[in-house]
């Protein structure tokens, strides 16, 4: 049989700051991963069996089947994983507390006839879950937000880009990817976006804060951490996106 091209969706997961936990620590939390990656799928109406799934050490890859609509890997999927995450730290110690990136890409991939998967897509998907803006963006919300996700603007202009339900373009924010050789326009998913799950922040109501008017927005940003919303540093101070509080 003669290797054959298939255009597929691909996600990957990544643990922030899975370094210097040790050997049991790490066995630990990537076993949660899969596990809250597993249950989120099925909470999707997805099944991790249908994916090629591969174990890249602190987190892992999967490969969409090739009849699955890109739009299933990102609604209701990301809210279901952030829940799910969100609710093994509440009763987790600092040990064993998640805080997961997420990269959504698609192309096409040479599928060989010994059952591997290779293809340039795969080098996108990692540049953009090594990115600066993601890594950035685990570090919203009070001690990190639980999961937070990169999509490729090919994977935007097909997915957010086409309206589909549960998808606003409002809860992405984008964001200039530089990693090595590469070099793209990508999205950012964050806490306390339309698309996520309802938090409290515990915010003060007469604290005065207001979200930014609903302009375009860039993520060149740093962001940081508050118990009022998701905060962006940009060039002339502190630009509050939206609080976390919102319906």
């Amino acid at each position: 049989m003669n290797p054959s091209y298939e255009y597929r969706a691909l996600l990957a997961c990544d643990i922030a700051g899975s370094a210097g936990r040790g050997q049991q620590r790490l066995h630990e939390i990537r076993s949660v991963l899969r596990s809250a990656l597993s249950g989120a799928l099925a909470g999707a109406d997805l099944d991790l069996r249908d994916f090629g799934y591969a174990d890249t050490g602190d987190g892992c890859r999967l490969v969409a089947p090739a009849a699955l609509p890109k739009a299933r890997l990102l609604f209701p999927l990301l809210p279901e994983l952030s829940s799910r995450i969100r609710e093994h730290n509440r009763h987790a110690g600092p040990d064993t507390r998640l805080r997961v990136r997420v990269a959504v890409h698609a192309g096409e991939l040479l599928f060989d006839p010994e059952h591997t998967v290779s293809g340039t897509p795969f080098e996108a998907l990692a540049r953009l879950l090594d990115s600066a803006p993601l890594r950035h963006a685990t570090l919203a919300g009070t001690g990190g937000t639980p999961v937070a996700a990169i999509l490729s603007h090919h994977f935007y202009e097909e997915t957010v880009g086409h309206g589909y339900d549960g998808l606003e373009a409002d809860a992405f924010t984008a964001a200039d990817v530089r990693v090595k050789e590469y070099a793209a326009r990508a999205w950012l998913w964050y806490p306390g976006s339309p698309v996520g799950p309802r938090v409290d922040p515990g915010r003060d109501p007469g604290s005065g804060e207001r979200p930014a008017e609903p302009e375009a927005r860039t993520a060149e940003q740093l962001v940081e951490a508050t118990g009022n919303g998701t905060v962006f540093a940009v060039h002339r101070g502190h630009q509050y996106i939206r609080h976390n509080d919102r319906g």
